[in-house]
């Protein structure tokens, strides 16, 4: 549990490693020719878990002093893989694990077993895959995922795209993934592709498919390193926004292939004032009004606007929110129920979380249920409560930003921790 104070927020914080790249590259690093230093100042659980599968699965990897250093070897039949409550780790492991021709057991946490995974065990199945336990916290796979043409819906998860594309390499066939639906969140398919160029994998993005030729094996460079994630950095800048600022937030790509960079655009909807000076970007707040913004691309920044919301005056819709329902928690309904708690005017309307903001919020106490984000936002919007917001389940952060609460308090908040 944490309590966290109501205070002005301003001051300069680093951008954490990038969650989603850090997957990829320790992934590619595994399956590579060579060992791999993969540079990575932070690490959370997740990060952790996917180490820890490809440990068991088809590499020796060590961490220290900021980095990962990661050896390949032969994969090891009948190991186990434990995912945590990673959606990334499990999604991506399952194909390559099959692409290996290990047998491999997962073992899934949390709210994982009933994320949705059929898609992707259809395209898997198709190729002669066996996975048994399906929809249970223990899934076997066995078999061989061969190349060829695999048809799958791209709007499910992009997470599924991504394994498939990672897996393709190990087939040493032409593979071709045809999307039978529209791409959902297709700038993180376009991180994953930048992590094979890494590795000297090449692909191509044909309309309405992908395409790796065969023949290719993963080439190390020597170094990489994950850079700075706006997924996170999105909680800084937009509390930046709403209490008083400036924050700066450092270590960030503005050209990165991460999604969530749109955050700048969504902060200026809101009437923000948004500066980029190198890697740096600073936000201060003032008259923010109420915005429509369209997340269906960018799910995991809706805790974010969130607190956009709750500052600005008038009406803010939050539109098509299907994805956000798949997440640690329903996340559409862990927002709300979080806003509500702290005495924030939220409900969910068909695919729009709307929030009523401009009012100043008496505080309270809400639940993380589990997700990381709900912790942080619930953390964040404190500065915009007269009483104090408690958190139950606050540790949540350390699924994606364990030192979350030491950064709140360099910018000026005051939390206690139990």
């Amino acid at each position: 549990m944490a309590t966290v104070y109501p205070a002005p927020a301003a001051g300069s914080v680093p951008a954490i490693a990038s969650k989603s790249q850090a997957h990829r590259l320790l992934i590619a690093a595994a399956l590579a020719d060579a060992p791999t230093r993969v540079a990575c100042a932070d690490v959370s659980e997740d990060i952790e878990a996917t180490a820890r599968c490809l440990n068991a699965l088809c590499a020796d990897i060590t961490y220290s002093g900021g980095a990962y250093a990661v050896s390949p070897r032969a994969a090891s039949t009948g190991a186990v893989l434990d995912c945590g409550e990673s959606g990334s780790t499990w999604r991506f492991l399952l194909p390559v694990a099959a692409a290996l021709g290990a047998r491999a057991t997962f073992l899934l946490r949390g709210r994982l077993p009933q994320r949705p995974m059929d898609t992707l065990y259809r395209a898997l199945e198709a190729q002669g895959v066996v996975i048994t336990g399906k929809g249970s916290e223990r899934v076997t796979v066995e078999g061989r995922l061969m190349g060829g043409m695999t048809d799958i819906a791209g709007d499910v998860s992009s997470q599924f795209i991504s394994g498939l594309l990672l897996a393709a390499p190990l087939t040493g066939q032409d593979c071709d993934i045809r999307l039978t639906t529209k791409l959902g969140s297709a700038a993180y398919v376009d991180i994953t592709l930048q992590a094979l160029a890494r590795f000297g994998i090449r692909a191509e993005k044909l309309p309405g498919a992908l395409h790796v030729p065969g023949g290719q094996h993963y080439r190390s460079p020597g170094s990489v390193a994950a850079e700075g994630d706006w997924s996170n950095a999105a909680f800084w800048l937009c509390l930046g926004a709403v209490a008083g600022g400036p924050i700066t937030c450092t270590g960030l790509d503005t050209e990165s292939p991460q999604g969530d960079r749109a955050v700048l655009d969504m902060l200026r909807a809101f009437g923000a004032r948004v500066s980029v000076s190198g890697d740096a970007v600073t936000v201060s707040g003032g008259g923010l009004h109420a915005a429509q913004i369209d997340i269906d691309a960018t799910p995991d920044l809706a805790p974010a606007l969130a607190l956009l919301g709750l500052a600005a005056k008038g009406e803010t819709r939050l539109t098509r929110i299907a994805r956000l329902r798949l997440k640690e928690s329903d996340r559409a309904q862990t927002i709300t129920d979080a806003l509500r708690a702290m005495g924030a005017q939220a409900e969910i309307g068909g695919d729009c979380l709307i929030i009523r903001g401009g009012k100043s919020l008496p505080g309270g106490t809400c639940d993380a249920a589990g997700d990381h984000r709900i912790a942080m936002m619930a953390a964040c919007a404190a500065s915009l409560c007269e009483g104090p917001v408690i958190i139950r389940g606050a540790r949540a952060v350390d699924k994606s930003y364990p030192r979350f609460f030491d950064d709140l308090r360099a910018l000026g908040p005051r939390v206690e921790e139990e």
